[in-house]
């Protein structure tokens, strides 16, 4: 089961890090690929791409160097939490199709919460 749960700590950092970066670091990219970006401030979208950025490293470091391993399911908390709200965001705009990412989101980061936890 260890191997499963590294698994997917292994793709869910990868997806929220490919976000992250995309918010924090590839603004008018985001901004051309997704069209929530255009109606919040830049600020707004950085900031949740710093936060997913330094989440996806809390899914793996922490566990696999052994230095405060507690920190992986608060970081996978964390994201849940973020990918809740996004979702409840979609949901007040109607974007119905953006959900289904945040549902597959959701879902790895709640898992790996519950079974690092």
């Amino acid at each position: 089961m260890n191997i499963t749960i590294w698994i997917i700590q292994g793709l869910a950092a990868i997806a929220f890090v490919y976000s992250g970066w995309l918010k924090a670091f590839q603004y008018e990219q985001a901004k051309s690929s997704w069209g929530w970006v255009k109606d919040v401030s830049k600020a707004f979208v950085v900031g949740i791409g710093i936060v997913e950025f330094i989440g996806a490293i809390g899914l793996i470091l922490p566990r696999a160097t052994n230095i405060a391993p507690i920190l992986t399911p608060i970081a996978a908390t964390g994201l849940a939490v973020i990918v809740l709200l996004g979702a409840l965001f979609h949901v007040s705009r109607k974007e119905y199709r953006e959900i289904g990412v945040n549902v597959v989101f959701f879902a790895l980061a709640a898992f790996i919460a519950i079974c690092r936890f």
